[in-house]
């Protein structure tokens, strides 16, 4: 729709739902024909950035919504297998044009929609999820680096795997060594960048089908030093501080304990205690990753809770690197929702 100022004067073109809490998302700030080819355009573009930052990458994201001023729209590939998320009652209503472009581009062997995310039902869309276009993909395999892992596109987490965290999985193996721990580890990604440069890596996961994948993984990797555990991380974490265990380097990878503000309180305690009994287990000289996907959990709200674990286990904690998202989940300036991602390299002196 055409959004116009109180004297009548243009102002942008957006995207309008009378049901959703946020009412425009903005397309343009120029007045200009909105057609299937405005939105190929806004396509191209998003495709040509990621073949400059990412060029031959098997897996990344090539559209990020409001990042790539295509509010609502995501858009995975895992090699020849592309996926798609329409979030908002405008892009649902264009996607068999936006499947029609992205055949053309990609010339991809399937398209999956992945139309079964809860958020649709507060923009009144019904959930989805299968093949729309060519052939079930099945289990498909790509590689980060010199890793190879799993996606599942039909039924896997996110669109099949957490694209957002690739480069930090191959930034998480250079601080690999001696004994190692990824909790939250889903099919593996930083756990087989681990056991390049680790004596052993125990990764736990609670998922059964992400366990299951996870040692696939490792075994196509021929990473006899990764050793998958079905548990509870919180439960884990406590049990190996009994035990009295120590590691050179752990990752804490959680789901978004924060999906909504009034969820922010509980989260809190939740990245607080897990991080608490990471540095509980550290080695002295070791390396904790630790990331926040929950965008209601700001960068300095999450690293005052981090600072806050570190206080309460009475050991300091420097910082070596801040990250995000990689390069395929650019953010917006003015969109803060689009820099949801947090990650911390930590270090605890010897």
């Amino acid at each position: 729709m055409r959004v116009v100022d109180g004297r009548g004067h243009f102002v942008a073109l957006a995207h309008y739902s009378g049901r959703s809490k946020i009412a425009l998302r903005l397309l343009s700030r120029e007045d200009e024909p909105i057609g299937r080819a405005f939105y190929a355009s806004r396509i191209d573009r998003a495709l040509a950035l990621r073949a400059t930052v990412l060029p031959g990458a098997e897996a990344l994201r090539l559209v990020h919504g409001e990042a790539d001023l295509l509010p609502g729209l995501v858009v995975d590939r895992y090699r020849d297998v592309v996926v798609v998320q329409a979030l908002t009652p405008a892009m649902d209503a264009l996607r068999e044009a936006i499947f029609d472009v992205l055949q053309e581009r990609l010339s991809p062997s399937a398209i999956v929609e992945r139309n079964d995310v809860r958020s649709r039902a507060l923009e009144g869309l019904p959930e989805r999820k299968g093949v729309v276009r060519g052939k079930e993909p099945g289990l498909v395999e790509y590689r980060e680096g010199a890793v190879a892992l799993l996606a599942d596109p039909v039924a896997g987490q996110k669109t099949g795997a957490f694209l957002d965290q690739q480069e930090n999985h191959l930034a998480a193996g250079t601080y690999a060594a001696g004994s190692c721990l990824d909790c939250f580890c889903y099919a593996g990604g930083f756990a087989l960048q681990l056991a390049r440069g680790a004596e052993r890596v125990v990764a736990v996961e609670l998922g059964t089908k992400a366990a299951a994948d996870a040692r696939e993984a490792a075994s196509r990797n021929g990473a006899g030093n990764v050793e998958v555990r079905e548990a509870n991380a919180f439960d884990f974490l406590r049990d190996e501080i009994d035990r009295g265990a120590r590691y050179r380097t752990i990752v804490l990878d959680p789901p978004a304990f924060a999906k909504s503000k009034d969820k922010l309180e509980p989260a809190l305690r939740g990245y607080k205690e897990i991080n608490l009994r990471a540095i509980q287990l550290l080695e002295p000289g070791g390396t904790l990753i630790t990331a926040s996907c929950s965008y209601h959990v700001g960068p300095e709200l999450f690293e005052d809770t981090v600072l806050a674990a570190a206080n309460d286990a009475r050991r300091p904690l420097q910082i070596v690197e801040r990250r995000g998202a990689g390069r395929d989940h650019p953010t917006l300036l003015g969109a803060p929702e689009t820099r949801y991602l947090k990650l911390l390299v930590a270090r605890t002196p010897a």
